[in-house]
């Protein structure tokens, strides 16, 4: 890893911008931001923030939603935990607590604002972005200028996820909680079509 890079993920890793210098009441627990990047990978995943049990162990997806996902991905632990071959990089690096419901709130303003442009101007060019739901897609169909490319709904926009992908590199995916499990079901053509062509281009996007 090179030097800026390294001092950019340290300075990360001892961010406290939710607790010193919140845009809304400061975040309910100490900050664990959890990121895994390197100057090699070429696959980058984008979600939306840790949860409970990710804040936990300060590793990210290691709860039910990283099982689906590393199903979808067609991926072990053994690759998909290897920064040197994938990079993880949510929206909000910490878990920014639950609501009155127990529902995970919505990633932090902070968190992107001082820290994800220059982390992604630091990493290589990825070869394949998958982007779990909304907030992913929205902030990276922006900063292409393709905003053009997000639908009314998230159905709407992993519906055309083959022009999506096509054009700009980006797999729209919704988030793989099991709260998704009906989704799943009601939309045959996910695992059908899609998940195919998801394993594929990220065997690619892994190769030397």
């Amino acid at each position: 890893m090179d030097s800026e890079l390294d001092q950019l993920l340290s300075a990360i890793r001892a961010c406290r911008i939710c607790l010193e210098a919140p845009h809304r009441g400061p975040l309910p627990h100490e900050p664990r931001p959890v990121v895994q990047a390197s100057g090699t990978a070429r696959l980058l995943i984008v979600g939306q923030a840790p949860g409970t049990k990710v804040h936990a162990s300060g590793r990210p997806f290691t709860d039910a939603s990283g099982d689906r996902l590393r199903e979808w991905l067609g991926l072990g632990p053994d690759v998909f935990y290897d920064p040197a071959r994938v990079a993880i990089v949510p929206m909000g690096f910490c878990f920014p607590g639950q609501d009155a419901k127990g529902s995970d709130l919505p990633p932090r303003r902070e968190c992107a604002e001082r820290w994800r442009a220059p982390l992604l101007a630091a990493l290589p060019e990825p070869r394949l972005t998958v982007a779990l739901g909304l907030y992913a897609l929205k902030w990276h169909l922006a900063q292409l200028g393709r905003a053009d490319l997000l639908g009314r709904t998230l159905d709407a926009t992993v519906a055309d996820w083959r022009r999506i992908q096509g054009e700009t590199g980006i797999m729209p995916l919704p988030h793989p909680s099991w709260r998704n499990t009906g989704w799943l079901k009601r939309n045959p053509w996910f695992t059908e079509d899609l998940l195919p062509v998801l394993r594929s281009e990220v065997a690619r996007a892994l190769e030397p």
